[in-house]
């Protein structure tokens, strides 16, 4: 009788111990992994924390802001992040948001990525997940969802080309519209 009460007491132990073990397992399967919260360890070979540049060229201003800068000069790149660009030209301005992104030092083109929010003067806004500017063509264009909005006018599309020279912009892909008129 001792032994059947020590052999159920073993059993018992065990199985709230399996229960332990499986509970936890089940857990920590369903939870969401947690990124680093400190910097990344990278190779770049130079670091600039809360990074300002100012440039003006054309009758073009333009600053840009970066919470931090990675530089890779054996790339030929300069990573940015959470980036904060304002253009500066005649009449109008840009500013022009995202969480990340990449300078290219010999073309001097630039990608931003994530979160991208193009807001202008004339109060026409962009939305998408990915901008890049190719400098030697002066072109604004991404192949990502992109919807642009104005006075309560919506247009989304499947990607967009600005070319500055002639003007031009070309929303692609499957367009769709909304017209509500200003203030509705």
């Amino acid at each position: 009788m001792k032994t059947h009460r020590l052999a159920a007491g073993i059993l018992g132990t065990v199985f709230a111990f399996v229960l332990l073990v499986a509970g936890t397992l089940i857990a920590k399967s369903r939870t969401a992994p947690v990124e680093p919260t400190g910097p990344a360890v990278s190779s770049a070979d130079l670091r600039i924390k809360d990074a300002q540049i100012e440039e003006e060229a054309g009758g073009v201003r333009w600053g840009l802001t970066a919470e931090q800068v990675l530089i890779f000069d054996a790339e030929g790149r300069t990573a940015l992040r959470r980036i904060s660009v304002k253009v500066f030209e005649h009449d109008r301005s840009w500013t022009i948001v995202g969480e990340e992104g990449d300078l290219f030092h010999a073309t001097r083109n630039i990608e931003i990525r994530n979160n991208v929010v193009v807001t202008s003067s004339d109060g026409l806004r962009l939305e998408t997940s990915v901008l890049r500017w190719q400098a030697a063509e002066r072109r604004l264009w991404t192949d990502a969802p992109v919807r642009l909005s104005r006075d309560g006018a919506i247009a989304d599309g499947t990607a967009l080309d600005v070319r500055m020279a002639d003007g031009s912009t070309i929303l692609a892909g499957r367009v769709r519209t909304i017209f509500n008129g200003p203030g509705k």
